[in-house]
């Protein structure tokens, strides 16, 4: 914006993020690993198909719902972000318009009242979605929607509407793209790297070192901001709020966020503007 180049909080120039689906079991694991590191995510729940209290799943059964208290117990003041993911995980794009806005309400309200907190992200159920699917989700008051898409890139989302991530946990360039993002540093944008994925395919594929050695590799980083999925949608909508003179030499910044910028000529000193507070080149 304005010849300013966009810094996270402290002026770091990487943000890294996890989306995981359906409220399984294996979360937990899951969540263990991404703490030990430092990492955040968000995990995106289908309120409407929590597994009863008391049920033993048969052996060999990997897709493991938890229960309603399991829910509560597992995520609440985790430190990640709960989100929704489709009351009954629905093709959303199929259904007609009013059935689609009932179940992403109902996920969302239940989610609310379950976390006490205001629930404003989701991943599509199956990742498909079309456009009555998006203006649904504006309806509803989500502002933003995890696809199944891999990008393969860092940059910063423009449609979150349609949001794409790096890549699945699976995807063979996985820790080549983690390499590139941990071992360089972007000089005229922010990077951001985008994982998704369900936990229960670590236990499917006995996999579970992937998502360890990804982990340990890009946990642990100075330049690096670990956040959940809103974290880091709010703090680049915060930065598109500040306000530029007509020749950009002074900021200000309306909101309740501190922001961090560089300037282009100036790799070495980052800036920061506060809540309420002008700045002049």
């Amino acid at each position: 914006m304005a010849g300013l180049i966009m810094r996270f909080p402290e002026g770091k120039p990487k943000a890294l993020t996890l989306s995981y689906d359906d409220g399984v079991e294996q979360d937990i694991r899951l969540m263990e690993i991404m703490d030990k590191n430092g990492l955040k995510g968000t995990f995106n729940l289908n309120s409407g198909l929590y597994t009863p209290e008391g049920t033993v799943y048969p052996e060999g059964a990997f897709h493991r719902r938890l229960t309603a208290k399991q829910v509560t117990e597992v995520y609440t003041d985790s430190g990640h972000e709960v989100a929704v993911h489709g009351l009954t995980h629905p093709f959303l794009e199929k259904l007609p318009e009013n059935v689609a806005m009932w179940d992403l309400l109902k996920d969302r309200e239940n989610l609310e009242n379950q976390f006490h907190t205001i629930i404003r992200g989701m991943a599509y159920p199956f990742g498909t979605y079309s456009d009555t699917t998006v203006d649904c989700l504006k309806k509803a008051g989500l502002v933003y929607g995890r696809t199944v898409i891999s990008s393969h890139s860092f940059d910063i989302p423009e449609d979150w509407l349609r949001l794409e991530a790096t890549c699945h946990h699976n995807d063979p360039e996985l820790m080549n793209l983690g390499k590139k993002f941990v071992e360089e540093t972007p000089l005229w944008n922010s990077w951001l790297f985008y994982l998704w994925g369900h936990s229960y395919e670590f236990e499917v594929n006995d996999n579970w070192n992937v998502i360890e050695e990804f982990a340990s590799y890009v946990g642990g980083h100075d330049d690096i901001w670990y956040a959940t999925n809103i974290q880091i949608y709010d703090y680049v909508q915060a930065y598109k709020r500040l306000e530029f003179s007509v020749d950009s030499r002074r900021v200000f910044n309306p909101t309740s966020t501190e922001l961090y910028f560089q300037k282009p000529m100036e790799k070495d000193k980052v800036y920061c503007i506060r809540p309420g507070e002008y700045w002049e080149a």
